[in-house]
């Protein structure tokens, strides 16, 4: 087994160095108030915390799954993602982000003060966004634990590592240990640094991704013009027809049996799945984990919105260079690979640690090792901060102790953030892989998430009530259809959650009053949706007649539109580049100049009128 160099073990140290020293210099900045430790005391500019939310979307165990999806289904593996969906970020960037951020809140749970008022449907609300987010924060920390295990036992055999150490851990466990060892210090320096120090931290951590993006997008781009490529006809293409129609049989037949597994044979169905859920996600707004905090930390509307954009254009050319570049080199040298478990099988998520530790030089490893766990730790630490946020924020300083000093903030800072990690730690323990969280995330709760979401936006009647009974019965879905359906794929049972969720919202609404109408007045005079809120502006209408509702629907979804069609131009085109496409590659490039120039007219010359 190839094992790490002195150089490559001195470069992880310097760069672990470094986070703990950013975690140490922004410790008493952290702890000048509330703010400051959960959204950088709204200061940071937009630039900077764009790309720390790129970096935190840029986790090992996502790209451990993207290079997997790429070396099976080539070219339409660009699709795939919208399971997420990663074009969540254009509707972010073209208005929701703007409506979320003029409610000057810290967390989820306290906007919800902002829409449903302060009685008895809002605390009800209040809770249960809290539940939800501890479990979408506790189901991201545990997902991207196992990538993290997974990942390093590759390079740091347990046979080394069990003759320095008093106790011994059984082969199963392995990962986990390692996983428990480099978690401590992401929790180090986001307990000590809270937001100022994961965006710093962020900032190192991407420019250690960027290079080694390159680096191995060079090497990808050299092996395929060495060598032959072999693949099933239509790999090379982002088209397809009602099935897949990919045939590895004379290649390397175990990858059909990865597709039959994975579901998605029957591709325009999954494909057409994937959107409506995607658009019906992306509408209801962020979910309440660190996303939704970047967005809230930003100094203005305006920011809020350009961060989002940003995070598209930063992440995606350089996240899928590096991608391809693994791709490639996995399907030219495929020989050369070990992709054999324990028991025997074959695990196509060995890809991305086999590929580094096969083909990666010297000194280069030990860089993009660093800029991997880098990844893990940014995604970790982010999702730690929207924990702590939700548990201090909105249980301990809400219902618990409102006139806490800043020392048991502080303190309780710390002992939210070592629970978090410890229960996601014990998940992570019970989680069969990588791709099984990622769909029962990504399919099964946004399931429970969505219906409730939407409404809270878009329809003035829409109570606290009503909130709290869509969230409930979609979670309480989520947590019986999965066990009562094992073998369908988790997206197939999204319909199902959505109906049940749509249910409790209408039943609960209808189940009391409507919400003040002080509140309703200020929230859409304030946020100002488009949507069903003609009894509300009517009101505020007659109050003063200059007052004018939304009109930029028709504008806003031409503009998510063009800015999907350019996040997809994003993703493809590195692929088309490492893989010799020129064909491709120029039209994908002449579509992206022609979207940027609309989005330049439609969308960022409307910004600074519209949002101040």
């Amino acid at each position: 087994m190839k094992l790490l160099h002195t150089a490559d073990i001195l470069i992880i140290a310097a760069y672990l160095v470094t986070i703990i020293v950013i975690g140490l210099v922004l410790r008493k900045r952290a702890q000048r108030s509330k703010d400051d430790y959960l959204l950088g005391g709204k200061s940071i500019p937009w630039y900077l915390l764009g790309l720390s939310n790129a970096s935190g979307m840029f986790d090992i165990s996502g790209t451990i799954w993207l290079v997997t999806i790429m070396f099976v289904y080539g070219i339409k593996s660009a699709w795939i993602p919208w399971l997420w969906p990663v074009f969540n970020q254009i509707f972010l960037m073209v208005y929701l982000s703007k409506w979320l951020r003029r409610s000057n809140a810290t967390t989820g749970a306290e906007w919800i003060g902002t829409r449903f008022g302060y009685k008895k449907g809002a605390k009800l609300s209040h809770i249960i966004v809290v539940v939800f987010a501890l479990i979408m924060c506790l189901g991201y920390l545990a997902y991207g634990f196992i990538g993290l295990g997974k990942f390093i036992e590759i390079f740091i055999p347990w046979e080394v590592v069990s003759n320095y150490i008093p106790f011994s851990v059984t082969p199963e466990f392995v990962p986990h240990f390692y996983g428990i060892i480099f978690t401590l210090f992401a929790v180090f320096y986001s307990l000590l640094g809270g937001m100022s120090g994961i965006v710093w931290a962020d900032v190192v951590q991407f420019a250690i991704m960027t290079i080694a993006a390159l680096v191995i997008g060079y090497l990808g781009f050299v092996a395929i013009g060495e060598n032959t490529l072999i693949v099933p006809e239509g790999w090379l293409s982002p088209f397809f027809d009602w099935q897949l129609n990919m045939d590895w049989s004379s290649i390397i037949p175990e990858v059909n049996q990865k597709i039959k597994e994975d579901g998605f044979n029957l591709f325009t169905i999954f494909f057409m799945m994937m959107v409506f859920k995607g658009v019906l996600v992306s509408v209801a707004g962020p979910a309440p984990t660190y996303d939704m905090q970047k967005i809230l930390s930003t100094k203005s509307a305006s920011e809020a919105s350009k961060m989002s954009g940003f995070v598209s254009v930063i992440l995606m050319p350089i996240r899928y260079l590096m991608i391809a570049g693994f791709a490639a080199l996995a399907l030219v040298y495929y020989e050369r690979l070990d992709l054999l478990t324990v028991s025997g099988d074959i695990d196509f998520e060995l890809i991305l640690p086999t590929a580094i530790r096969e083909f990666v030089p010297i000194g280069l490893l030990g860089l993009l090792l660093a800029g991997l766990i880098a990844a893990f730790m940014s995604t970790f630490a982010g999702t730690l901060n929207a924990a702590q946020a939700y548990l201090v924020n909105d249980i301990y300083l809400k219902y618990k102790n409102p006139q806490a000093s800043a020392t048991q903030i502080k303190n309780m800072n710390y002992a939210t953030g070592i629970i978090v990690v410890f229960i996601s730690i014990i998940i992570g323990l019970f989680a069969k892989d990588v791709n099984s969280v990622l769909q029962w995330i990504v399919s099964v709760l946004y399931g429970s998430y969505v219906c409730a979401n939407i409404l809270k936006w878009h329809w003035w009647r829409f109570n606290g009530e009503g909130f709290f009974w869509g969230m409930a019965s979609g979670l309480l879905a989520a947590a019986i259809v999965p066990e009562l359906f094992p073998d369908v794929l988790g997206l197939y049972l999204f319909p199902v959650l959505l109906v049940v969720s749509l249910i409790g919202s209408i039943l609960g609404t209808y189940s009391a009053p409507p919400t003040e109408e002080a509140v309703l007045k200020t929230f859409y005079k304030n946020v100002k949706p488009w949507g069903f809120w003609s009894p509300i502006y009517g009101k505020l209408k007659a109050e003063d007649p200059s007052f004018k509702k939304n009109s930029d629907f028709g504008r806003d979804m031409f503009n998510v539109v063009i800015g999907i069609i350019a996040q997809t131009a994003l993703v493809i085109s590195p692929m088309y580049l490492i893989f010799r496409q020129n064909t491709p590659l120029y039209i994908s490039l002449a579509v992206l100049v022609v979207c940027l120039f609309l989005l330049k007219k439609y969308w960022w010359n409307t910004l600074e009128e519209k949002l101040n």
